[in-house]
């Protein structure tokens, strides 16, 4: 009679999460040890062989070991999962894994995604643009149908699982069903391809797909056209497309976040009498007063003629840097003239700001 508690992981020496070869492999050693035409007449020995292989016999059998490691025995206590809807163990195991990981026959298999590189001008990128682009696309073998066997032949049921497209392994205590490797879960194999799909079920095709790209995009963001990717036979749903978008650079503008900025030449002149410059814009040519004796650096802002902003929500602004020109070369006139203004400064020959040491030394003189 077999006794209820003993330890047999302890008897094999073997971990809780042995695998089948580990239990296997402790049970010959100690089985070699203790038998008895090995230690005749020693009756610990015949002992410990009987303990080996009742160990053995639970822990090899997995639902036997279930029910041991579970309840602490290995003996019959009605169905292991009976939770009112009665089944046996293999049933109610494989239905409780289907509900994290999906049997092989139920799991959605998507299609492959594209992705496709779309380069688009600086205006389109600020105010929007509807483009059409032709991508490769997977359509049903009209020959074929789509079922991959060449018309008049039929497909033979898979030898190695019995046409059911799975394959059961046993993992310790527990048996899992996995996808047969030579059908790849059809349960079938097809000996005669259709010839004008080549066995695949599908054809490539071009297909032309019109896409809206919103205002205020920039380089790198991508759209998402969802169910316009690949769909191969045994696809449950096609995959997605990916639109990356880049952004060509402008000869006038750049962008800085929702803002643009545009950088101005100005003349001296100007920025001392001030007066009105044109200016170019995303919208066109526009105009911005120059107030009498502007300091170079100083930046004009021009309300609502950004990019969209992310949120949608209204505009960015211009941004205008004034860039002061100094002539290389002056023609006699303008030497004299510059002449006369310097005498009319004074002798200005450049001035210094004092640094933070020379100020620090003054204060306690």
């Amino acid at each position: 009679m077999r006794t209820a508690h003993r330890d047999y992981h302890e008897i094999l020496n073997v971990s809780k999460n042995a695998t089948d070869e580990e239990i296997k492999k402790a049970y010959r050693k100690l089985a070699l040890q203790y038998h008895p035409d090995r230690n005749p007449g020693n009756k610990e020995a015949e002992e410990m062989f009987k303990k080996v292989s009742e160990a053995y016999e639970v822990l090899s059998d997995p639902e036997k070991r279930y029910r041991y490691e579970r309840f602490g025995t290995a003996g019959d206590t009605g169905s292991v999962f009976d939770f009112g809807f009665g089944g046996n163990f293999d049933t109610v195991f494989n239905d409780l894994f289907s509900d994290f990981f999906g049997s092989p026959r139920q799991r959605e298999r998507k299609g492959q995604d594209l992705r496709y590189n779309l380069t688009i001008e600086f205006e389109e990128a600020v105010f929007g643009i509807e483009k059409e682009i032709e991508i490769p696309k997977e359509e049903k073998c009209s020959v074929c149908g789509g079922s991959r066997i060449e018309p008049g032949h039929r497909p033979v049921s898979c030898k190695h699982c019995g046409g059911r497209g799975q394959v059961r392994q046993s993992h310790g205590f527990f048996t899992i069903n996995r996808t047969c490797e030579y059908c790849n879960g059809d349960g079938h194999i097809i000996k005669d391809p259709c010839k004008a799909c080549k066995g695949k079920g599908s054809i490539n095709k071009k297909k032309k797909i019109k896409i809206k790209v919103p205002p205020g995009v920039d380089t790198g963001m991508r759209l998402k056209l969802r169910g316009e990717g690949m769909q191969q036979f045994g696809d449950t749903a096609p995959g997605d497309l990916y639109v990356v978008l880049k952004v060509k650079e402008h000869q006038i503008f750049e962008r800085a976040g929702d803002d643009i900025t545009v950088q101005i030449d100005i003349s001296f002149p100007l920025l001392c009498l001030g007066g009105e410059l044109a200016v170019p814009t995303i919208e066109g040519e526009t105009t911005i007063t120059i107030p009498p004796g502007t300091q170079p650096g100083k930046v004009f802002r021009i309300r609502g003629l950004g990019v969209t902003k992310s949120n949608g929500h209204g505009r960015g602004d211009q941004l205008v840097y004034l860039n002061v020109i100094i002539p290389s070369q002056l023609s006699e006139k303008q030497r004299l003239l510059l002449e006369e203004l310097s005498k009319e400064f004074g002798s200005d020959r450049g001035r210094t700001r004092k640094g933070f040491k020379q100020k620090f030394m003054e204060f306690f003189e």
